[in-house]
């Protein structure tokens, strides 16, 4: 018994020490030798030498001056990488791919060929008329009851907004209740189709964004204000636009622009949606520098070139282009953003 008890006591240490320890640290060792770059996380730094992200895990850039990524159903969180897995059928994607493509997406042939819809959305939005129907924002809310609800939680000030909008409209919050007995305390998001209905009364042609305003001591505040331009109005709108012209002829746009990744996190884009965004980019860093727009496109279209790599050395795929890397080779060119 004694002799069966060793045996396996000494299988017991030997497989704990191969794999806890000798297994582990001949990896590690092997990482850290060949490989420190990918071992250590594929970090990368910015100009300033500090590490700013990951080669392989995409993160929002908002600012016009840099490339954005695909969108990301985890918010480009790497604790909760996951796909979208909507159907083709739930409007939720319908509403996201046009909300992507609303500020982005350019006419094709015309008078306005190759110019942006965003502007023609904004001026039919003021027009407050759709399917030949006033209050558009009411039908907007009614027609699609959850993203009036998913508007009023987005953002706390949202909410806050509708509870101010409740004190001073003791009328219809009285006859949500009515309607809805079993809600007698109803939530922001509970009020919002109704609260919408109201305020597409009151300000027709308007709608309601997050607008930043300088203080007199210099520092940034934001308020929930009406508005009757802007990115909020051209994605949120452009479905209700489209519909209301489906006989516009529109460019074709790079399908990663508007489609996410089985992880949300997919760090590259195609070369294809990099140049889709060139005129936006080069544009803003123009305008920024103070210098000829035609001459910054050629150099980030140039840079961009330069970037892009193809799977297995160019044998076979897409040329892409990693966003984090390109931004940063960005500012080191032109500087921090205005």
């Amino acid at each position: 018994m004694g002799k069966y008890i060793s045996k396996s006591l000494l299988l017991l240490v030997s497989t704990v020490a191969i794999c806890c320890i000798i297994y582990p640290l001949a990896v590690w060792a092997i990482g850290q030798t060949l490989f420190p770059f990918q071992a250590n996380g594929s970090m990368v730094e910015g100009p300033d030498g500090k590490v700013v992200g990951s080669r392989m895990i995409a993160q929002p850039f908002t600012k016009d001056e840099y490339f954005q990524p695909r969108p990301s159903a985890a918010s480009y969180d790497a604790s909760a990488s996951s796909s979208s897995a909507l159907a083709p059928s739930n409007y939720a994607l319908r509403d996201r791919v046009a909300r992507t493509l609303g500020p982005i997406v350019k006419y094709r042939g015309g008078a306005k060929d190759g110019q942006l819809v965003a502007p023609d959305v904004e001026a039919w939005f003021q027009k407050d008329t759709y399917q030949g129907q006033p209050h558009l924002v009411a039908q907007w809310a009614d027609a699609h009851n959850g993203l009036a609800q998913a508007w009023a939680k987005a953002d706390p000030l949202n909410g806050q907004y509708i509870d101010a909008w409740e004190k001073t409209h003791d009328a219809e919050v009285k006859k949500f209740i009515k309607d809805n007995p079993d809600n007698p305390q109803p939530k922001p998001e509970d009020l919002a189709v109704v609260f919408f209905e109201s305020f597409s009364n009151e300000k027709p042609g308007t709608f309601l964004s997050i607008v930043d305003h300088q203080t007199a001591d210099g520092k940034t505040e934001k308020a929930v204000e009406p508005v009757t331009e802007g990115s909020d109005i051209q994605s949120t709108f452009f479905d209700m636009w489209r519909q209301d012209h489906p006989d516009v002829a529109l460019e074709d746009v790079p399908g990663d622009l508007v489609t996410t990744s089985g992880s949300g996190l997919d760090p590259d884009i195609t070369l294809q949606s990099a140049q889709y965004q060139l005129d936006r980019v080069a544009a803003k860093w123009a305008a920024d520098t103070k210098r000829d727009p035609a001459q910054v496109k050629k150099e980030i279209e140039a840079l961009l070139e330069e970037k892009s790599y193809a799977p297995m050395g160019g044998l076979f795929g897409e040329k892409m282009v990693n966003v984090l890397e390109m931004n940063i080779e960005l500012t080191k060119r032109y500087g921090a953003p205005a």
